[in-house]
């Protein structure tokens, strides 16, 4: 919490972007079975898996278990999450008679969110609870999409084609994703992250017109709540000055672009979160911690550091190459 305020810390925090997840033994035993959808509505197996990392790691943060689908789920749009491939929806909205499944998002829609945060705050003690949703721009791409998307050639196609639809999409993914990150601020979350995964897609220009406008009025509605707001995309090197102008305290930086020039992209006043590439941990531990190292030694031109990987853990990971990357990180 005092890294993400730019305020002065013993050692450099850290979490990982996925850790309560694929790469776990004890993950992968309480979700036998158990479809993600299903996993993301039970409060107790959310308590579990959440404190997994915490746990066996000594992170300095929890991340709250869930995906970035589940508010859309939780207002009847029709979609499941298959192993192997992601989202799909199974009536993507590509009209305007679409736009009337994206109904507001009330706090009786995910009651097992709310639930589950208020007995991790309990179970955590002094450790915070990051909550996180999805950024219009990329649910929309699901929305659109129909799933995941490698060119997003759709969601440009109405982006480009049809602003005005566009534009009331963006307005109603907006509305849903302010009310579940306020939901879960409310329920006793200390930070939140917003994901905007994939808007790396977009061009600058388009980014300024198209998004920012939706992203920026998220951030603004989190304000008089008083938590540190974290935001992220990937492949968002081009983007950065312009996710800082969104409005977060803290701006997550994939592996692309080393810390001190995203320091100087994204301008003062912000801390940053970042960026060891995920695929190193499967090098062996020498060059882990080199590189480690090197993002620790850059992470100090930022006005505050949150150490994390630059997307998420891969589930192939050694969950003690993370174990030993974190003790390593509390004591540079």
């Amino acid at each position: 919490m005092r890294a993400c305020r730019r305020q002065e810390v013993p050692h450099t925090p850290v979490w990982y972007m996925r850790q309560a997840g694929r790469s776990l033994p004890e993950y992968l035993k309480v979700r036998e079975g158990v479809p993600m959808l299903t996993a993301c509505a039970t409060p107790d197996l959310i308590v579990e898996i959440t404190m997994q990392p915490v746990r066996r790691y000594g992170v300095d943060a929890a991340i709250f278990f869930s995906d970035i689908v589940v508010p859309l789920k939780a207002i009847g749009i029709d979609l499941d999450i298959k192993p192997g491939i992601g989202p799909v929806v199974e009536n993507p909205i590509r009209d305007r008679d679409g736009l009337g499944a994206l109904r507001p998002l009330e706090p009786g829609d995910v009651p097992y969110v709310t639930e589950a945060i208020e007995a991790l705050v309990g179970e955590l003690g002094g450790t915070p609870l990051i909550g996180f949703a999805g950024a219009p721009f990329t649910l929309g791409s699901y929305l659109i999409e129909g799933g995941p998307s490698k060119n997003h050639d759709r969601t440009k196609a109405m982006m480009y084609g049809e602003p005005a639809l566009w534009h009331d999409l963006m307005d109603r993914l907006t509305g849903i994703v302010l009310e579940h990150l306020r939901l879960q601020i409310r329920a006793g979350a200390s930070a939140v992250q917003l994901f905007d995964s994939w808007v790396g897609a977009v061009a600058a220009d388009d980014y300024r017109q198209y998004v920012l406008p939706y992203t920026r009025r998220i951030f603004e509605g989190l304000e008089d709540l008083g938590v540190p707001r974290i935001h992220f995309g990937v492949g968002t090197g081009e983007l950065l000055a312009l996710l800082g102008e969104a409005g977060a305290d803290v701006v997550g930086v994939d592996w692309r672009v080393p810390l001190d020039e995203a320091a100087r992209r994204v301008g003062p006043g912000k801390a940053l979160q970042g960026n060891l590439d995920p695929a190193i941990l499967l090098a062996p531990w020498e060059v882990v911690e080199r590189k480690a190292r090197e993002v620790l030694r850059r992470g100090r031109e930022a006005e505050g550091h949150v150490f994390n990987l630059g997307h998420g853990v891969l589930p192939s990971t050694d969950p003690d190459q993370l174990k030993r990357l974190t003790d390593l990180v509390h004591e540079f």
